[in-house]
Order: C-alpha cells, then sequence, then structure tokens
C-alpha cells in the first residue's frame, strides 16, 4: 500500500494500490497499521517531513513492526558553490534582511507565504500545481512545472527572469538538482535550509536496499 499525503493534484499513476491523506498523528498510524495487518513500513516521505517520519518510527516501535527510512542523500556543496546554510525556514526569511534582490524560491508551496516577511524581494515560484489561493507576495511570478528538470532549462529561466539568489531545501536526489548546477554555472549564491535530523534507526538511500531489507526479513520469518 503506497500512502500519499495528498498535497499533489494528479500524482503519476502507481502499479500498487494508493490511499491519500494523513493518519491522525501517532495513534491514527498505530491504528491503520494494526488493522491493516502491516508487518513491515516503509518511510518514503520528503526528507523535510520530520513529523511524519518522527510518526513512523514511534508508530513502528508501538506496534511491532519492521520499520526502514529510504531517503535519497543530501547534496554537497562542490567546488565553485556559493552556499550559505540556514537550519530552517526561520533561518532562510532572516538571511534575506537587506536590499532588493531577485529570488529563485525553491521550495514548493509550503512555505511561501512565510516570505511575505521579506516583500523587498521579487520572488520567482515553481509550483507542481496551480495554486488555489494566490501567493502571498507582493512581488512575484509562479511558473507551474514538474521535474526532473534539466540544467539548460533552468539556466535558461534564470536567466529570462534576472534571478540572483536561490533559496532552496536540502532534498537530495537527482530531479531537482539542475537548479544547483545552474546556479554554479551562472555564479549564483544558493541559500541552502540544511536537513532537520533523521530520526531513523535503519536507513537507505536506494529502493534496492529496501528490498534486499525485505527479503532478510522474510528470511529470518519477521
Amino acid at each position: 500500500m503506497l500512502s500519499y499525503a495528498g498535497r499533489t493534484e494528479n500524482p503519476r499513476a502507481q502499479p500498487v494500490p494508493v490511499r491519500v491523506g494523513g493518519f491522525g498523528g501517532i495513534g491514527g498510524l498505530i491504528d491503520y497499521l494494526r488493522q491493516e495487518g502491516v508487518t513491515h513500513l516503509v518511510d518514503a516521505t520528503h526528507p523535510f517531513a520530520a513529523t511524519m517520519s518522527a510518526h513512523a518510527v514511534a508508530a513502528a516501535r508501538e506496534a511491532g513492526i519492521a520499520h526502514i527510512m529510504l531517503t535519497r542523500p543530501g547534496w554537497v556543496e562542490s567546488s565553485g558553490d556559493h552556499w550559505t546554510h540556514v537550519s530552517d525556514i526561520a533561518g532562510a526569511v532572516a538571511a534575506l534582511a537587506g536590499p532588493a534582490r531577485r529570488v529563485l524560491l525553491a521550495l514548493g508551496r509550503m512555505h511561501v507565504d512565510a516570505f511575505a516577511a521579506r516583500p523587498q524581494h521579487h520572488y520567482l515560484l515553481r509550483f507542481v500545481d496551480m495554486p488555489e489561493e494566490t501567493p502571498g507576495l507582493p512581488q512575484h511570478d509562479l511558473v507551474v512545472d514538474r521535474g526532473p528538470f534539466t540544467v539548460e532549462g533552468d539556466m535558461a529561466l534564470m536567466r529570462e527572469h534576472g534571478i540572483d539568489l536561490i533559496v532552496s531545501k536540502n532534498a537530495g536526489g537527482g530531479g531537482a538538482e539542475a537548479k544547483l548546477i545552474a546556479a554554479r554555472t551562472l555564479g549564483l549564491p544558493v541559500l541552502m535550509i540544511d536537513r532537520p535530523p533523521c530520526p531513523a534507526a535503519r536507513v537507505t538511500h536506494q529502493v534496492a536496499g529496501v528490498l534486499e531489507w525485505l527479503d532478510h526479513s522474510a528470511e529470518r520469518g519477521v
């Protein structure tokens, strides 16, 4: 069973059964795991979905089932990068104090309104879906597009909009890395929001690692 949070309107079709929506906290997730007879829980949420990941660890422990976290390895600063690290969204907002800039806000739609506290900047937003409500930023452009993105495309986007700063979460993976390579190529600075601590005891960065874990669990009769 694949469970979606429900934040994407038209997710890609999957070859397994799908459910959409939250569970109602740790207690609700425990109830679901028990009712469905789940024996193995794979936490494949976004690296910044810290609350859901913590709930998964706690629920698996309480329900007495096996648990693993599948997450993309974080991006690592390379030669030619100009990154400034902050710990969270509030830190990114605080770091944008100062003169007006043209900012690519590569964060999705959840935290955009927090940047209304820095209205002097012009923001470029890129969402997977068209939002139901207009983002609460006085100066912004909105692009609706779905990755994976290309370096050439992101370079063209940054040039077209005169971007001079990128704000990004360290989500990792290849689907959204193009913006960082584009920024490196163009010599643009990046305000990088570091990942929250990982709560899982067992972690893999590959689907193959999950399959191997499942096979070994079956061999042990777990």
